[in-house]
């Protein structure tokens, strides 16, 4: 099974900042599908829960931030039955450089929370955290959504793509 994996943030540092949502999608057929998890819900057992299954899972840049905040954090590496599939590498592959939201929008893939950005969605946790705003953790939890299931909209096109190195060479008689 396939899985789907974005996580938010406090900062860019794994050992000072804090994971403040983890989302996953799972390509199944038992129903659950989106699941993230917020703040205090976010343990080593919650996640690897919602993992459970998953045989190939995709990020995007999740090499150097999604799986070491993971990791530094939670003690979570992948299990040797879990293949890894960061999607930032297959679109270096196309001259695709850049952030995710910078690959979506070479792409024509459109968001609901066009603007928000990854400083933004620290600032939106801050002012749940500080204020009770309802309002910012769902769009934070809307942003981060966005980022899962445009994962598997990256991974689709790709994978309907002709290889990029199959291409077979005129036959030679």
């Amino acid at each position: 099974m396939d899985g789907y994996l974005d996580i938010e943030t406090t900062g860019l540092n794994p050992y000072t900042d804090r994971i403040t949502v983890v989302g996953i999608y799972r390509d199944c057929t038992d129903g659950i599908r989106m699941r993230q998890l917020v703040g205090m819900d976010i343990t080593r057992e919650s996640v690897a829960e919602v993992l459970q299954g998953v045989t190939v899972l995709h990020t995007y840049n999740g090499i150097k931030f999604d799986l070491r905040f993971l990791e530094t954090q939670l003690g979570i590496t992948l299990p040797a039955t879990m293949t890894h599939r960061d999607l930032m590498h297959d679109c270096w592959k196309r001259n695709l450089y850049g952030g995710l939201k910078a690959v979506e929008s070479r792409l024509g893939i459109q968001r609901t929370t066009e603007g928000v950005t990854g400083r933004e969605a620290v600032a939106l946790w801050w002012r749940y955290i500080d204020a009770a705003d309802i309002e910012a953790l769902e769009l934070l939890l809307a942003y981060n959504r966005e980022d899962v299931e445009n994962l598997l909209k990256l991974k689709e096109r790709f994978d309907a793509e002709e290889p990029l190195c199959a291409k077979e060479s005129p036959a030679r008689d």
